[in-house]
């Protein structure tokens, strides 16, 4: 009998500020129309200042510990995805235990960005059937808005605290990027597994997980790193170096080629095709990609779940966000054969095959 790692439950955490495209619209020179057209972003959340991207995990395991029904002090290991740690180090997986309240044990963070949950998933995968651990959390969060260098008073003007407008040049500053900025949110997803004896098939069947540097300069940060000295200085941030940097054409080619193919070959290891599959869950990185993936796959839409409309793209928190929705309305009962998909920089991209 082959132990698999078992989906026990899982929960959510949003940021506390729903943002609108029209918001945005006031620091910047775009507006609801340019911005769905797109990216199908209606809204997005963004966290209170001083909110790190640990204590939004935090929050989303103990709804996903409370939905498992398992006492947050039985679990054995912690994995954490996120590109948007508290600190350049420590990760944020021990922070987490640390919030959580629980005694020390294993936590493992990756940065595998978009990618990063999928990852968690076969990582959790190969840890309960290693008989390392049984009970393990895995946690994906992000908080994007601390990449914004708004400055306070565009704060204000997005929230509406004071009237504006900002001068021209500020607003230029922000048009540079304003084709990211629209496009990021704030939020948190977790996934409570445990191993699983039973022969029935259920658990993390399958993964295939693919990293390719030699795409690197299609999505990265230019700035801030080991390669400069100092790591990160005034120029980098007045050039906006610190910034993401995006070839959308280039990711959204690669995504809807390689997510659907990756898709194809994860179920074939099982055995399975299309027509076994009960639920796609893709990365909410855009709208038009995850519509041109479903139509290269034929999958009609029952067997697909988007919500980046509502939460825009919070990266590693975006698998277990959709999932969680999904299950919420219906889409993943027990039994259900579920695909979890994404692609991200790396670029890393990849699909995890788990029956629920």
């Amino acid at each position: 009998m082959q132990t698999r790692a078992l989906l026990k439950g899982s929960g959510i955490a949003v940021a506390k500020h729903r943002v609108t495209n029209d918001m945005l619209a006031r620091i910047m020179e775009t507006d609801d129309t340019w911005i769905r057209e797109r990216s199908g972003i209606e809204t997005r959340y963004y966290a209170d200042p001083g909110t790190g991207a640990s204590e939004l995990g935090a929050e989303a395991a103990r709804q996903a510990l409370d939905n498992a029904g398992v006492d947050a002090r039985d679990l054995d290991y912690v994995v954490c995805a996120t590109m948007t740690p508290d600190h350049y180090f420590p990760g944020s997986g021990t922070l987490i235990q640390n919030h959580l309240g629980i005694d020390p044990l294993p936590a493992l963070d990756l940065r595998q960005q978009c990618a990063g949950f999928a990852y968690g998933l076969q990582v959790v995968d190969m840890i309960i059937r290693s008989g390392t651990a049984r009970t393990v959390l895995l946690v994906g969060c992000d908080v994007h808005s601390c990449l914004m260098p708004y400055s306070e008073q565009a704060w204000d003007v997005l929230y509406g605290h004071k009237p504006g407008p900002l001068d021209a040049e500020e607003i230029a500053r922000y048009n540079q990027h304003r084709h990211l900025y629209v496009l990021f949110g704030d939020a948190a997803g977790a996934m409570v597994f445990q191993a699983h004896d039973a022969d029935d098939g259920r658990g993390i069947l399958a993964s295939r997980l693919y990293g390719d540097g030699g795409n690197k300069g299609i999505l990265y940060v230019p700035g801030g790193g080991s390669k400069y000295r100092p790591w990160v200085d005034a120029d980098m941030i007045e050039r906006g170096d610190t910034v993401p940097f995006m070839d959308g054409r280039t990711v959204f080619k690669l995504a809807v080629t390689n997510m659907p193919k990756v898709t194809r070959e994860v179920l074939e290891t099982q055995g399975y095709g299309l027509d076994d599959l009960d639920l796609l869950i893709m990365h909410q990185a855009n709208l038009r990609i995850n519509d041109a993936a479903q139509k290269q796959l034929g999958l009609d839409d029952a067997k697909v779940h988007n919500n980046i409309q509502k939460y825009g793209n919070t990266t590693s928190a975006t698998l277990p966000l959709a999932f969680h929705e999904a299950k919420l309305a219906g889409k993943a009962p027990e039994g259900s054969l579920v695909a979890f998909t994404a692609l991200g920089a790396g670029l890393h991209y990849g699909s995890v095959l788990v029956r629920i």
